[in-house]
């Protein structure tokens, strides 16, 4: 895509615009002006200067006002555009979007009775989620706030105008061919994933391919599924509706030791373990790869593995060795959990079975969803998307960081080079759980680092950053805080 060069400009020279009393001299060194000018009307948008139906300056106007090249603003406006920000309206000019109204709030759930933290069970997050919160730092959900509304639409519009009335019956229970055949593309581009669309399977999520193998794997003979310790609760209790046991794993700074395995298959975050945050070392790679090479199977949930900001990318374990790996991904980290779309690719021994499962539970997932979500990987909309909000978490991720050493002193924190949330450890005889009720009923939500362990832990939250601005997860952090002292009295 061309873009255009930013002309140069003297940060001395006194000029700018009135239109929020920019300055390109503002802009911090080293950073696209671009980036800074969406941004700053970004922030306009949030503290209400700029409210919907505002109209921006012409690009031209703007420009000249800040004295750099057109192509700046218009490259701004483009990216605010496409997150939804502003909407482009012909001769009207560029206006900030009314916001989507939401309907009336339910009335919260009364917060769950403290015995609720110590005896999580299958509807564990959705309490506390319902419960009355101010401030929600559930991990793995991403900045809903940037989910990319107009190339959403455009992508919606196109496929709506071009697709057969054939696309709106019945499909293939796998997906529809583009989203996997889009999909492939993806996974090799972005995960070294060498597959064809017919080995994928589009699921509602990394959930229901979880549910999906686990009974699959149960009809197959195959009676336990080893988990990593810490591991996500949620995987957890997917495995355990398949009648599945999950002996755990021991977690250490280079993943999971594969010498503790003690079940013939093992469910593993490898990009980017949850919730400890750290990557599976290239010698624990290796003894995996060989444990799985000698009859193994392993289980590879993708887990924010395009949320990477202080490391270098690492290939999925299913690029090396397909015929004992099955890899499942999701957007929902990536776009949002609402869509309820994700893939599923199985060695060759397991595809029919799950494909069979997949059938009889629901016929396939909606097909109008797949095909936008298609059309937008293939546009390149979806890149576009990652790096927008790469940025931006990177940004909250900071912020949360900032606030833990301004507040939480005393605090370890496990995970920050990646991912959409960080692991907090403390020292001191006191249950997580019963900081986390404390968090709750100071309106912040967290989970306990307790509810993903089997075996003993250091106490601890799981603290997600994605989905709040950065001047509520600094309130939030100095909530928990306070929390923490009541707990240590």
């Amino acid at each position: 895509m061309h873009r255009s060069k930013e002309a140069p400009y003297d940060r001395t020279t006194t000029s700018g615009s009135d239109f929020l009393h920019l300055s390109a001299g503002d802009a911090p060194r080293g950073r696209g002006l671009a980036d800074w000018l969406a941004d700053a009307i970004r922030a306009a948008v949030g503290d209400g200067r700029l409210a919907a139906g505002d109209r921006l300056p012409p690009t031209r106007q703007l420009a000249a006002d800040l004295r750099v090249s057109r192509g700046v603003v218009t490259e701004a406006y483009r990216r605010l555009a496409e997150d939804g920000h502003v909407a482009a309206r012909g001769r009207a000019g560029t206006l900030i979007a009314a916001p989507v109204t939401a309907p009336p709030a339910p009335a919260a759930a009364d917060p769950p009775p403290r015995e609720f933290f110590d005896r999580p069970g299958p509807d564990a997050f959705d309490a506390v989620r319902a419960a009355a919160a101010g401030v929600d730092l559930t991990p793995g959900v991403p900045d809903l706030g940037a989910f990319p509304r107009a190339a959403w639409l455009r992508a919606e519009r196109d496929v709506l105008a071009t697709a057969p009335a054939s696309a709106l019956g019945y499909g293939d229970p796998r997906g529809t061919p583009e989203l996997r055949a889009a999909v492939a593309g993806w996974l090799a581009r972005y995960r070294g994933i060498r597959a064809d669309a017919a080995e994928i399977l589009v699921v509602a999520g990394t959930a229901q391919a979880l549910t999906l193998l686990g009974r699959v794997l149960r009809d197959d003979g195959t009676d336990a599924v080893a988990v990593e310790d810490p591991g996500s609760l949620g995987a957890r209790q997917h495995l355990h509706a398949a009648d599945l046991a999950t002996p755990p794993v021991p977690v250490d700074d280079d993943g999971l030791r594969v010498d503790a395995i003690t079940a013939p298959a093992v469910l593993a975050t490898p990009a980017h373990q949850f919730p400890t945050g750290v990557v599976l070392g290239g010698r624990r790679r290796r003894e995996l790869l060989a444990w799985a090479a000698d009859g193994g199977l392993v289980i590879e949930d993708d887990y924010d593995a395009e949320h990477r900001y202080d490391r270098p990318p690492v290939p999925a374990l299913r690029a090396l060795l397909p015929d004992r790996v099955c890899h499942a991904g999701s957007v929902s980290k990536l776009l949002a959990p609402a869509l309820r779309i994700g893939w599923l690719l199985a060695p060759p021994r397991y595809r029919a079975a799950l494909v069979d499962a997949k059938r009889v539970t629901d016929l396939g997932n909606p097909a109008l969803p797949q095909l936008v979500l298609a059309r937008l990987m293939a546009s390149g909309a979806l890149e576009r998307h990652l790096r927008l909000v790469r940025r931006r978490h990177r940004a909250r991720r900071d912020a949360m960081l900032a606030a833990i050493r301004t507040h939480l002193p005393d605090a370890t924190v496990h995970g920050a080079p990646a991912g959409l949330h960080l692991t907090v450890t403390f020292d001191g005889g006191f249950d997580d759980t019963t900081l986390a009720a404390a968090a709750l009923a100071a309106g912040v939500t967290v989970q306990p680092l307790s509810w993903h362990c089997q075996r003993p832990y250091r106490p601890g939250l799981v603290l997600g950053y994605a989905a709040n601005p950065p001047d509520v997860l600094a309130a939030a952090v100095a909530t928990l805080a306070n929390a923490l002292r009541t707990v240590r009295r």
